[in-house]
């Protein structure tokens, strides 16, 4: 068995469900600390939420000239898995890290074990390779990913912020291949905005509508302009930003009675030709106009980020073909990630990690086929920086 595999099976070993690291981070330290890697770890949250974080760093060490410049690359991603699900449901056990037909099954292998045990060969193999090199080397991992996402990856980027510390370049482990290891990458991802309208009427009997105010039919003429509205016809990255309905309630669940009031959720996800302002701004104009008489409130997120074809992309696409003959795709498409957080203090973010086709599913699973490729591409990136590098 190769150690990116073996490695890989140790994590799945661990229930880490949202927010309980369940030990993973520590495997993760206990192969880095040898390669001169500086730990530490960061407990944030309240006490029923208690999210684990892990920021290691290796410093550069180039040997000639002295004054060398050097850069940080960033490995980030998260031990924290979504819930299984009904377990008679499972061929076997979710933390039971289990082979059939080429495929080994397990909660969180795609998302993202696999690419934790990747990252964490390819620095042994790059560190043995080239001890002394121009490249600083970072791990950011956090327990609280799958969650709320309040104290994890965020926190620590606050933390590395305020010590000044800069990044160049951060790869996110997320699976972002389709069908095979480094068919795809994301290069940035939209942003994302919730809202909550509350359309106020009058409750009353529905025999008497002229003696109530039905908020329903009131929002209905509003809802429909909403929907058709072009926001913006996105650019080269992204699609156009898209408004969608996720939840109506209105009704007293009487079949004769008009509700007082009908709240609405909905989301904005939003490309880097809108601004949240802008369309909280457009969005609340149209309910004026039409008249309503409503409360709104906003909840940002994540703002857009991209990161256009340049020194990452490059190590990351040559690396892509030299080791899988493939010729990647760019993509901004799919849900958020914690590069939204991590873009704010770092210039150059992607994502890239196995396929996802099992992903949050019954019986997740990953070719096997697909992990020791993933492990070389991220070694030929931190090859193909250091070159840059080295005089």
């Amino acid at each position: 068995m190769n150690r990116t595999l073996h490695l890989t099976e140790q994590l799945i070993s661990r229930p880490s469900n949202t927010p309980d690291d369940a030990g993973c981070q520590a495997i993760l330290a206990a192969r880095l600390a040898p390669l001169g890697f500086v730990i530490e770890t960061l407990v944030s949250g309240p006490d029923h939420f208690r999210v684990t974080n892990l920021w290691a760093k290796r410093a550069a060490t180039p040997v000639v000239p002295a004054q060398a410049a050097t850069e940080l690359i960033v490995f980030a991603g998260h031990t924290d898995v979504v819930p299984t699900g009904p377990l008679d449901q499972w061929q076997s056990d979710p933390f039971t890290p289990t082979h059939k037909d080429g495929k080994l099954y397990g909660r969180g292998v795609s998302d993202m074990k696999a690419s934790l045990a990747a990252f964490v060969v390819a620095v042994e193999e790059f560190v043995a390779a080239q001890p002394d090199t121009a490249l600083s080397i970072g791990f950011l991992i956090t327990s609280d990913e799958e969650g709320p996402a309040n104290d994890g990856t965020v926190i620590v980027c606050d933390l590395l912020k305020q010590r000044g510390e800069r990044l160049d370049y951060c790869i996110v482990g997320e699976p972002t291949s389709l069908e095979r290891t480094g068919d795809m990458i994301k290069n940035g991802r939209r942003g994302t905005m919730s809202g909550k309208l509350t359309v106020k009427g009058v409750q009353g009997h529905i025999a008497y509508p002229h003696l109530a105010k039905n908020p329903i039919h009131q929002l209905a003429p509003a809802l429909a302009e909403l929907v058709a509205i072009e926001w913006d016809q996105g650019n080269a990255f992204f699609p156009p930003t898209s408004w969608q309905v996720s939840n109506i309630h209105g009704g007293t669940g009487a079949s004769n009675v008009i509700p007082g009031e009908v709240v609405v959720d909905f989301n904005f996800r939003f490309c880097t030709e809108s601004t949240p302002e802008a369309l909280q701004n457009r969005l609340q104009a149209v309910l004026l106009k039409h008249g309503l008489d409503f409360d709104l409130s906003w909840t940002i997120g994540g703002l857009p980020f991209l990161t256009t074809p340049g020194t990452l992309v490059d190590a990351v696409v040559a690396a892509i073909k030299t080791e899988t003959g493939l010729d990647t795709v760019l993509s901004t498409t799919g849900g958020t990630s914690d590069g939204r957080f991590i873009a704010k203090i770092c210039p150059q973010v992607i994502e890239l990690g196995p396929p996802n086709a099992t992903i949050h599913k019954i019986d997740e699973h990953l070719n096997v086929a697909d992990i020791e490729p993933l492990k070389n591409i991220y070694r030929r990136v931190l090859e193909n920086l250091n070159a840059r590098l080295t005089p």
